[in-house]
């Protein structure tokens, strides 16, 4: 996708955040001119933020601001021709010990934007980044265990995962304000023929992301495993995830974007699907493979609003977008690894751990 003849940037919130910073990139190297609107609060993103400026230059513009500053931010988005809301506060546990914060972050800077697209003369399409706990614990999806996962008994939710008809059940802050506010952008859409688009996502990783205990698991698990220190496990550690791989989520945005009257109005479920569905056991015995030790893990107790299972039916989105197949889970993990350790280590950038590592990295 290139820019074509229309020079106006794109505007992309939280566009120094992990995935934010993909998506942005990715446009950049098709040759548009980039908004990147970031507060840059969370510890690390500033580094992606330079990585941007570094890659392509005058291409990216930073606006260093809060998604609840809603003159700046309706002042970068008065020109722009499409924006990506990827802007949150992105933590359960945050969200329990500042609800107001959280709701103020997620929903009231979701209007902000809504409204800014809203005023303007022409229709501005904006895809908009939802999440998996809209549909809340799932606890009536009836599980056994299975080796060291949970399967559902149901054989179509087993086999297809969970859909778009699946009703909204928001828990905790964190469910209420991104519920809310993916159920605002549809609303625009439909109320006032903003072409607009949701993608609730379930568990997405790779390069960029600095995972922590609260947000960006995987990315966490592998930085304890590197660094040698302990992995808490919450609840008993048989919760499945369906992770994806973000080159696969940028698509999806691109994708939705590009093909906005199709996908207007409409909410996406998206993740790597029952083939890439993995259980916080597995992830973990596999990055002992990659770094070649064993991990010292920890236990706690279950954490509010947890689910034990989630695993995206992406079918819609699929025949929806046309999107490539995902990335093969273990294949993303190693390479998110091998970035982490050449993160970490400069020097060493190639040298990225034991032989299964390096060999698996570069498959």
């Amino acid at each position: 996708m290139s820019a074509g003849g229309d020079g106006r940037p794109v505007l992309v919130t939280g566009g120094a955040g992990f995935i934010g910073c993909n998506i942005a990139d990715a446009l950049a190297a098709s040759g548009h001119e980039v908004i990147v609107y970031d507060s840059l609060v969370r510890p690390g993103v500033e580094r992606n933020l330079d990585w941007l400026r570094e890659r392509h230059g005058a291409l990216i513009s930073p606006v260093v601001a809060d998604i609840r500053d809603e003159d700046r931010l309706r002042q970068a988005a008065r020109e722009v021709k499409a924006a990506f809301h990827m802007a949150a506060q992105v933590a359960v546990t945050t969200s329990l010990s500042d609800p107001r914060e959280d709701f103020t972050i997620n929903l009231q800077g979701t209007l902000n934007l809504l409204d800014a697209l809203r005023l303007r003369a022409e229709p501005v399409p904006v895809v908009f980044a939802s999440t998996n706990k809209v549909y809340g614990d799932l606890g009536d999806v009836e599980l056994r265990l299975k080796g060291d996962r949970y399967v559902p008994v149901d054989p179509e939710v087993r086999g297809r995962g969970i859909d778009e008809r699946r009703p909204l059940d928001f828990h905790t802050p964190y469910g209420c304000s991104k519920g809310a506010a993916d159920q605002y952008v549809l609303d625009y859409a439909r109320s006032y023929g903003l072409p607009a688009a949701v993608i609730r996502m379930s568990c997405i990783y790779g390069h960029r992301q600095m995972g922590t205990e609260d947000q960006g698991w995987v990315a966490h698990f592998l930085i304890r495993a590197i660094e040698d220190r302990p992995i808490t496990l919450y609840g008993d550690g048989f919760q499945v995830r369906d992770i994806l791989d973000v080159s696969n989520a940028v698509e999806t945005y691109l994708a939705a974007w590009r093909q906005i009257d199709r996908a207007g109005g409409r909410a996406f479920n998206l993740g790597g699907g029952p083939a890439n569905a993995v259980s916080l056991r597995q992830l973990i015995a596999h990055i002992e493979t990659l770094i070649g030790r064993a991990v010292t893990v920890e236990r706690e107790d279950w954490r509010a609003g947890d689910q034990r299972y989630f695993v995206a039916d992406t079918r819609a989105a699929r025949a929806t977008l046309g999107l490539a197949p995902a990335v093969p889970w273990r294949e993303g993990v190693a390479r998110l690894a091998a970035w982490l350790q050449a993160e970490r280590a400069p020097a060493r950038a190639e040298a990225v751990g034991s032989p299964a590592l390096a060999a698996e990295a570069r498959a």
